[in-house]
């Protein structure tokens, strides 16, 4: 089997995200994983968990906007989202891929009122 692009990684974990798919959130990322989240380190699946699980109460039923850029096996991500009348304008997210798998992201985001 093919490696996963970033790309292809990255439209999975949206429409994972999207659907509210914690299972397969988790599943894009490698085994020995490292999330830097609002300055905390998370590591490996456990982590991506815990961090997930945060985001989606943060911002339940989320609506997302996503400007995304990718060069090589980096991915620079600004989002936005609307949820559960809360609303984050300022995401910064930065993904490293590595054998179809992220294996670095990096997250910065403010939760405000919607």
């Amino acid at each position: 089997m093919a490696t996963r692009t970033p790309e292809e990684v990255f439209a999975h974990h949206g429409q994972a995200l999207g659907s509210e798919d914690l299972e397969g959130i988790l599943a894009d990322y490698a085994d020995d994983a490292i999330l830097v989240v609002q300055k905390k380190v998370y590591r490996g699946r456990d982590g991506a968990r815990e961090v997930f699980t945060q985001l989606l109460a943060d911002l339940p039923q989320a609506k997302w906007e996503l400007e995304t850029v990718f060069v090589d096996d980096v991915l620079y991500l600004e989002w936005k989202a609307t949820g559960g009348g809360r609303k984050v304008e300022d995401g910064i997210d930065t993904f490293v891929f590595r054998d179809g798998m992220i294996r670095v992201q990096t997250v910065v985001y403010t939760v405000g009122p919607a």
